[in-house]
C-alpha cells in the first residue's frame, strides 16, 4: 500500500457523465475521460485490506487482484497493473464498462465510507494498455491437435475460446448472428459500450488462432450431433435468451415488442445495416417500458436518443429503500434504489404496477391498462380502486429472461436440465452428454457479465482437463 492514509486524504471520484442535452444527441459512450492523476488518487484510497472482500467469490467472480492493481496504478506502474488485471480477467474492457461492480459493494472501505472506484480504475488500465500497444496476441509455440467447438459468442464463449486457444487447442466459435459478440454486440446499446471495443479484442483472438464463423445457427444449419462427431469437445454458451412474456389480453397488438427486438434493431442501424423488418422507433411516441432492470434502462436511454414524446417505466416490485436494506448487510450485494444514466435523462418511474391488458385501434396498441399491487409473503395482491389506463404508442417488454431456449439444439442433444431449467453440469462443467460442456447464462441463468467470463474460464478448465486426460469421471449433472 503506497499511501496508508490515502482513504482519508481523497474522496471517491469517478468520470463525469457528458451533459444530458449533448449525449442524447448521439450514440457515443456517455462518460468523459478521467485524468491519470485522479486515477492515481483513487488507487491510493484502496486500504490493501488483510481480507480483501472485493476479490472474494461474491465480490468478484473472476477473483480480480484488485488491491494489487489499485496499488500499481497509484505508483504509476500501468504496464504491471495490466498484467495483474489480465491474470484473472480476459476482458476487463467489458466488465469495466458494463459490470455493476459487486466488488465495490463488498469493499471494506464501504462499511462506513464511499467504496474505492474499482470499476473505473479497471477500465482505464485496459484502455491505456490498448492505447500503448501493450495488449498483444499470446501465441502458442505448439499445438495439441485437439479441436473444440464453441456455440455462442457472448462473453462466456469468448473467454472460453481465448483460454483454450492459449492452451494450444484449435478453437472454432459458431455464432448464429451476422457478427461476433452475442448480447455484447446486439443487446448492449452503443452509449454504454461502443462496438470498436469488441472488435479490437477480436483482432487479438484471431491472431491467437481462434476461428469465428458467423451466420451459423447450430441446431438449425448444423446439428449438435454433427459438431460432436467433428470436434473433440463442444461448449454450449448460448445464453439465456428465453424472454419472460406478459400473457395479458391485447398482447398481440402491434406496437408491443420484446426489449431485445428493439435494442438489437438499433444496434444494427448504428452498425450501418439496412433494416428490412418493420422499424421500431420511439420518435415522437408515448412509450411505456415494463421492467425496471438493466435492460429496461437500456431501452430508456434508447428512447431518449430516438426523441420520444414521453416515457414511463413500470416495475412490478415495490420501490427499494434509498440506502442498503438491512436484509442485505455488507458485504452482500445491497438491495437499494439505483438510478442509471438513463433515468438522469428523464423518466416517469413507477413501482408496484401490474399491467392487466392492452387495447388498441386498427390492430395497434393505443392504451395500457394497469393497477397497483401490494407485495407480501412472496405474493402480489391487487390494491382495490387503483386501476388506471394510459395512452401509449409503443410498449417495450423488459421483464428479464426465464432461461435458455430449449427447443432446438439443447433438446436435440438430450442434455439434462437442473431444477431451475438451466443446463445441468458436473464439477468440470460437462453436461449429461459426454464431451459437451456448458457455461455462462445457459448454465447459470441470466446473470452478470463478470459471472459469464468466470463461467467461460471455469468451463475452459474443465474442457482442458477432459482433453488432456481423454475422459472425465462424472460426478453429477
Amino acid at each position: 500500500m503506497a499511501d496508508p492514509k490515502g482513504f482519508m486524504k481523497y474522496a471517491r471520484e469517478g468520470p463525469k457523465r457528458r451533459p444530458v442535452e449533448l449525449r442524447t444527441l448521439d450514440w457515443k459512450e456517455f462518460y468523459e475521460p478521467i485524468s491519470e492523476d485522479k486515477l492515481k488518487e483513487q488507487g491510493a484510497r484502496c486500504m490493501d485490506c488483510g481480507v480483501p472482500f472485493c476479490q472474494s467469490h461474491n465480490g468478484c467472480p473472476v477473483v480480480n487482484l484488485i488491491p494489487e492493481w489499485n496499488d500499481l496504478v497509484h505508483r504509476g506502474r500501468w504496464k504491471d497493473a495490466l498484467k495483474a488485471l489480465h491474470a484473472t480477467n480476459n476482458f476487463p474492457e467489458f466488465t469495466g464498462r458494463l459490470c455493476p461492480a459487486p466488488c465495490e459493494s463488498a469493499c471494506v472501505l464501504g462499511i462506513n465510507s464511499d467504496p474505492v472506484s474499482i470499476r473505473v480504475i479497471e477500465w482505464n488500465i485496459i484502455d491505456k494498455g490498448f492505447d500503448e500497444g501493450w495488449v498483444e496476441p499470446v501465441l502458442q509455440t505448439s499445438r495439441t491437435g485437439k479441436i473444440v467447438a464453441i456455440v455462442g459468442s457472448g462473453p462466456a464463449g469468448l473467454a472460453a475460446a481465448q483460454q483454450l486457444a492459449r492452451a494450444g487447442h484449435r478453437v472454432t466459435v459458431f455464432e448464429k448472428a451476422d457478427r461476433i459478440g452475442g448480447l455484447l454486440r446486439y443487446g448492449i446499446p452503443d452509449f454504454k459500450m461502443e462496438k470498436w471495443v469488441i472488435d479490437r479484442r477480436l483482432e487479438q483472438m484471431q491472431a491467437e488462432g481462434v476461428e469465428f464463423r458467423t451466420n451459423v445457427h447450430v441446431g438449425v444449419d448444423v446439428s449438435g450431433e454433427e459438431l460432436r462427431r467433428r470436434f473433440d469437445a463442444v461448449c454450449l454458451t448460448i445464453g439465456a435468451e428465453q424472454a419472460r412474456e406478459l400473457p395479458v389480453p391485447g398482447r398481440e397488438l402491434k406496437g408491443i415488442h420484446p426489449a431485445m427486438e428493439y435494442l438489437t434493431q438499433q444496434n444494427k442501424r448504428n452498425a450501418g445495416d439496412v433494416i428490412v423488418e418493420e422499424p421500431i422507433t420511439a420518435k415522437g411516441k408515448r412509450v411505456v417500458i415494463i421492467g425496471g432492470g438493466d435492460t429496461g434502462s437500456d431501452c430508456l436511454g434508447t428512447t431518449h436518443r430516438h426523441g420520444c414524446a414521453e416515457v414511463h417505466q413500470f416495475e412490478l416490485l415495490p420501490e427499494p429503500p434509498p440506502n442498503r436494506a438491512d436484509s442485505t448487510p455488507w458485504p452482500l450485494w445491497p438491495m437499494q434504489l439505483r438510478s442509471s444514466h438513463a433515468h438522469e435523462e428523464g423518466c416517469d418511474r413507477q413501482w408496484s404496477v401490474s399491467t392487466t391488458k392492452f387495447t388498441g385501434s386498427d390492430g395497434h396498441v393505443t392504451k395500457l391498462h394497469a393497477q397497483r399491487v401490494a407485495f407480501a409473503n412472496g405474493k402480489f395482491t391487487p390494491v382495490p380502486d387503483t386501476e388506471f389506463e394510459m395512452d401509449v404508442d409503443l410498449v417495450l417488454l423488459a421483464m428479464g429472461f426465464t432461461g435458455p431456449v430449449k427447443n432446438g439444439l439443447l433438446d436435440s442433444l438430450g442434455v439434462r436440465y437442473d431444477a431451475r431449467g438451466n443446463v445441468g453440469v458436473d464439477e468440470n462443467r460437462m453436461t449429461s452428454v459426454d464431451g459437451v460442456f456448458a457455461g455462462g447464462d445457459v448454465k447459470r441463468g441470466a446473470s452478470l457479465i463478470v459471472w459469464a467470463i468466470a463461467e467461460g474460464r471455469q468451463m475452459a478448465a474443465g474442457v482442458e482437463k477432459f482433453l488432456r486426460a481423454g475422459q472425465l469421471v462424472r460426478v453429477g449433472g
